[in-house]
């Protein structure tokens, strides 16, 4: 019957990739060229994936479960380009992964070592959940094997290894304190290096480029001090986010469902942790569901999962520590009214302070808003009607 299977999927190999992947020629070279593009590749590296992809061999994956909530499968189970039947049958060989295995048992563990046997220093392991060290690691085993055990196993001959999701890359939830269990990261218990792809769940486009890099150049991609793929991890959330507009205007949602909250302003004030956490999200979104398909957009703070000290262990409500920016007190009020205009008295304290000190001045003077109402332009109210909420 295993025997039937590989002839099947043979044979299955053997067609045009467009055909195998349900697109036509055009579409697969511009999907290629949107994954160079994703990782950052120079002009001109679509041509390598597009061969990779349809000439190279397909990467034996073996994929191990440990303390998680099957999160990361279940986001790759929703991916749309390509479908995960297309991906395990195209893309890569995924030989072991016990939620989709169709056997149980002797059967799947048998079919485990029979992949790392035929494909010795050449396949992938992804490891998703965190290792418990805690006694010895008795507090997860997968066919009579603790998670310590079977990791360093698998990884012993494999020719790299990926921790996808949180908990894998650096114990996630299951770390919170008082981490019962010790869960910890994969890295912390093989000696080789380890690329995370943290998240919870993390975006499955984010794996999928990783792993074509690999069948592409034979290595994976370049990654930061965290071992995330710069890529999808070199930039914060922040600088990308839909919102950051209001939140260099000084506009904030200060409770859920206030009218800076349906008005779709900052949620800096709510405890989004967007400032300080890396992440792809507000570019590459979720769910292939169209525009606004990630926390943020969908009106709910970013709770930092990406980030260690930052996702499971800040509470949502605790507001970011802003890595690029502080908001400084010349913002206006949470309330200000909108499209008033600088008034008099502003614009006069303004040009008397360098020139306005040219773009940033100009951008203070266009969000002060209108002073207070009855009051003469340039009296004192003894700093009553300056910036306040903040």
């Amino acid at each position: 019957m295993h025997h039937e299977l590989k002839q099947l999927a043979a044979a299955w190999a053997a067609r045009p990739v467009e055909e195998r992947l349900g697109m036509s020629r055009r579409e697969f070279m511009t999907f290629c060229a949107t994954l160079a593009t994703t990782l950052g590749l120079p002009t001109g590296a679509h041509a390598a994936v597009e061969q990779a992809m349809d000439k190279g061999r397909r990467p034996s994956v073996i994929w191990l479960h440990f303390q998680e909530c099957t999160g990361c499968t279940e986001s790759m189970l929703r991916a749309e380009h390509p479908t995960l039947e297309k991906l395990i049958l195209d893309v890569i060989s995924l030989d072991y992964h016990e939620t989709l295995f169709a056997a149980a048992g002797h059967q799947i563990e048998a079919a485990r070592k029979q992949a790392m046997a035929e494909n010795k220093g050449k396949y992938l392991l992804v490891v998703e959940g965190a290792i418990p060290t805690r006694d010895g690691g008795i507090y997860c085993k997968v066919g009579n094997q603790t998670a310590i055990e079977l990791t360093r196993e698998c990884a012993a001959d494999a020719a790299a290894v990926i921790a996808i999701g949180s908990c894998a890359a650096w114990g996630g939830m299951p770390s919170t304190d008082p981490n019962p269990t010790g869960a910890t990261g994969v890295h912390k218990i093989i000696d080789k290096p380890v690329v995370n792809i943290p998240g919870c769940p993390p975006n499955p486009y984010n794996f999928l480029a990783t792993v074509v890099h690999f069948l592409t150049f034979g290595s994976l991609p370049a990654v930061d001090h965290l071992n995330r793929p710069l890529f999808a991890y070199s930039r914060l959330i922040h600088e990308h986010c839909e919102r950051r507009a209001h939140f260099d205007a000084g506009r904030f949602a200060m409770e859920f469902g206030d009218d800076g909250h349906r008005k779709g302003y900052c949620l800096y004030k709510l405890g989004c942790k967007g400032p300080e956490t890396y992440a792809n999200c507000p570019t590459v979104l979720f769910g292939d569901a169209g525009a606004g398909t990630w926390p943020v957009g969908c009106g709910h703070p970013c709770i930092g999962c990406t980030e260690e000290g930052v996702g499971f262990t800040k509470p949502i409500h605790q507001l970011a520590k802003v890595k690029n920016l502080e908001p400084p007190v010349s913002y206006p009020r949470t309330r200000e009214e909108q499209g008033k205009g600088v008034s008099l008295g502003a614009a006069a304290v303004l040009a008397a302070v360098a020139g306005a000190a040219a773009g940033a001045g100009a951008m203070v003077a266009r969000n002060l808003g209108k002073g207070s109402g009855d009051q003469a332009p340039g009296s004192d109210d003894g700093g009553k009607s300056g910036p306040a909420g903040n």
